[in-house]
């Protein structure tokens, strides 16, 4: 069985986030949502909230797909995650240059740690690629519309963290 794990904080998931599950289900036989517990980012969703969004996102994708989706909390080494639930391959999300130096020096940090786990970059979609969570979140704060962002649970969700005035 090919176990992927598609790691992130994902605070909150967003439509590049979602593009990029739909892609890396075709890749494997079950994905597993790594929800990083990142005290350092502080996060503006609990962990329980997040590993509920990605839980309901991922079912409808898991029924679109009819691949197995999974929610896995981690406060571990990415490295350590991955053994932890059996992924051979380790899926990230590329939006741009920049992004690619950060996940090459992982990739090499990761390969040392174990070099039978590989890591597959997948680029997001073009409408996607300018999508950060960190920009949806300050968008919402700022009362702007989030819709082509993120899907209507995640928006509700934002709305409720930032009531419009």
């Amino acid at each position: 069985m090919r176990i992927g794990l598609y790691p992130g904080t994902f605070d909150p998931v967003t439509l590049g986030h979602l593009d990029i599950m739909r892609r890396a289900a075709a890749l494997v036989d079950r994905l597993v949502i790594g929800v990083a517990i990142n005290r350092d980012k502080g996060p503006l969703f609990p962990l329980e909230e997040r590993v509920a969004m990605i839980e309901a996102e991922a079912a409808e994708l898991s029924r679109d797909t009819g691949i197995e989706i999974v929610a896995h909390p981690f406060e571990n080494l990415l490295i350590d995650c991955a053994r932890d639930v059996g992924a051979g391959l380790i899926i990230r999300g590329l939006r741009a240059v920049a992004d690619f130096e950060y996940e090459f020096q992982m990739v090499g940090m990761n390969r040392r740690l174990d070099a039978r786990i590989e890591t597959v970059f997948l680029m997001a979609e073009a409408q996607h690629q300018a999508i950060a969570s960190k920009l949806v979140k300050e968008i919402a704060r700022l009362g702007g519309d989030v819709t082509s962002f993120v899907t209507p649970r995640v928006k509700a969700a934002l709305g409720a963290r930032f009531p419009r005035r």
